[in-house]
């Protein structure tokens, strides 16, 4: 039997895919993500025959995997509401959520530095540059440092 070049290149996309898929269910929990759909439906159980708990209509929103379930993961947000979410609707890009008080971010990763701007409770940002201490956070092209204690999605000396 002759494979023809497209039939090579298929098999092993789907090869890549599949080894993919595995590693996400060998990911030890608990891990931050984030919600990737401008839309996400919690549900009560891992699948679409279980009732919506909330609706989530903020992407980058971080959440903590709790647990896995084929396509599913048992998520936490911010307030401490769980439920469980489909797995194409979650990014494994690091974002922070700002609690119940104002924070400053600053111009370097020390608390003398300069405050170059502050942000409310709610606020979601993207998190770089965390060394344990402090973390980078950037709030639509605007960032600065902020201890990791005053952020939830990241955990207190984790590095990244």
């Amino acid at each position: 039997m002759r494979l023809g070049g497209r039939s090579v290149v298929v098999a092993t996309m789907l090869t890549i895919m599949a080894a993919g898929a595995a590693e996400a269910q060998r990911r030890k929990t608990p891990y931050y993500a984030s919600i990737a759909a401008g839309e996400a439906r919690m549900r009560s159980g891992p699948g679409k025959n279980y009732p919506t708990q909330w609706v989530y209509r903020r992407a980058d929103m971080p959440i903590k995997v709790l647990d896995i379930y084929q396509d599913w993961r048992r998520v936490e947000d911010p307030d401490g509401t769980r439920g469980w979410l489909q797995v194409g609707l979650l990014s494994d890009r690091r974002t922070g959520f700002v609690g119940r008080e104002v924070i400053e971010l600053r111009a370097s990763p020390q608390a003398g530095a300069a405050v170059v701007w502050r942000a409310a409770p709610g606020v979601v940002g993207r998190l770089s540059r965390c060394n344990g201490a402090w973390c980078f956070f950037d709030v639509k092209g605007r960032g600065g440092y902020v201890e990791q204690a005053r952020l939830w999605g990241v955990d207190p000396g984790e590095t990244m």
